[in-house]
Formats: structure tokens, sequence, C-alpha cells
């Protein structure tokens, strides 16, 4: 049995998803062309401070939260006519959040190159 690890599947991911920088993120952001979605954890959120203008959905619930056919589906929390921007912490979990939806079928998504770390320096309000 061979097992991939972590970090062999995050190089997969970046190599089938749109990485974005965080400015092409922030211009997506202001020019209303995008749901920023943040996939941290909760006490990521309470610790580091939340992006303004996010959806939070937790990495581990995202493909439950954006499945129109499941339970835990958020009915109008998402515009699906415009782009999904995922960012975690780094970029990691975003990145591999960001593959899984292009395999549910999801056709415009993007991940922010350096997740929130970066983004924090780069004009993104935190509240």
């Amino acid at each position: 049995m061979t097992i991939k690890s972590s970090q062999n599947l995050v190089e997969e991911a970046l190599k089938e998803v749109n990485t974005i920088s965080p400015d092409e993120a922030l211009k997506k952001l202001n020019d209303n062309n995008c749901n920023l979605i943040d996939i941290r954890d909760i006490r990521e959120l309470q610790k580091s401070g939340k992006v303004e203008n996010s959806l939070h959905i937790p990495r581990g619930m995202l493909e439950f939260w954006m499945d129109p056919t499941s339970a835990y589906f958020k009915e109008g929390k998402i515009d699906m006519k415009k782009e999904i921007v995922l960012f975690c912490a780094g970029g990691l979990r975003s990145a591999l959040g960001a593959k899984s939806l292009k395999e549910m079928g999801f056709e415009k998504v993007s991940h922010i190159d350096g997740g929130f770390g970066a983004m924090k320096n780069k004009g993104f309000k935190i509240t």
C-alpha cells in the first residue's frame, strides 16, 4: 500500500487549480466579482480576525455546504454566477479545497497564494 503525502496532494492540486495573488483577489472583491470564502477553522478566525466581506465555510464542511443536494447546503449564501475564491492561513488547504470544488463541477474556482498571511499585508480589511 502506497500512501500519498499531504504535500503530494497539495502539489497535485496546485497543478490543477487556478492560483491568484492577494492583489488579484482584492481587485475581484472590490469589483464585486467573487465569493471570497475563508476555509480556516473557527479558532483561527477568533485568534487572527476575519476578512471583511468574506464568508466563512470551514474546510471540513466545504463540499457539504456547496452541494445543493446536501442537507448542509447554505441556500442563498453564495452567488453561483460569481467566481469562488478560497483562502486559508497559508494556501495549502485552499488549494485542496479548490481542487475538490472543481471535481464537484464548479468551473470558476481559485485560491489565494499565501492565504490570510499574505492577504493581511495587501489591503484586505481585517475585523
